[in-house]
């Protein structure tokens, strides 16, 4: 029987799923531990204003990670010039490292894009990126941290 406290994630680095714990804090711990800015968009489902992230221009290769937990989301290579002012994927290393919902907020219909791990707010996706999945994975720098160097293999 699977532990309930256990979620499978995988590790790109690797390329292997493992299973890991989730991490579960309180409003209060998540504010304490990161900066302001990563707590606004990362636990209150903010929005940075575009082209001004870290990483909306970055063409260097590597891994981007979860800003909160550390969970691996997105590969370079995935990466995209969406001309929106936020980093852009087409895919995610794993459909299981992230999760989406429904979101109503600011009198729009979109998909909320979540860390499976922590259930940071990355940020929407939508069905208007390049082939071959048609998707734009439209992500805050600030829910993201960047490896470069670190090589990610995508789960198939």
């Amino acid at each position: 029987m699977a532990h309930p406290d256990l979620i499978p994630i995988y590790h790109a680095d690797i390329g292997k799923m493992r299973d890991v714990k989730r991490i579960v804090r309180t409003d209060e711990e998540w504010e304490n531990i990161l900066n302001p800015i990563v707590y606004d968009v990362a636990r209150k489902g903010g929005t940075e204003p575009a082209f001004s992230g870290a990483y909306y221009a970055t063409k260097t290769p590597g891994l981007y990670r979860c800003g909160c937990c550390g969970t691996d989301l997105f590969s370079s290579v995935d990466k995209f010039d969406s001309g929106t002012g936020w980093p852009s994927f087409s895919n995610p290393v794993s459909l299981r490292n992230i999760k989406s919902r429904q979101d109503l907020s600011h009198g729009m219909n979109r998909v909320e894009v979540l860390c499976a791990c922590c259930d940071a707010h990355l940020g929407h996706v939508f069905d208007d990126g390049p082939p071959p999945s048609g998707l734009r994975y439209c992500m805050n720098s600030a829910s993201l941290l960047f490896f470069p160097g670190v090589i990610a293999i995508r789960q198939e």
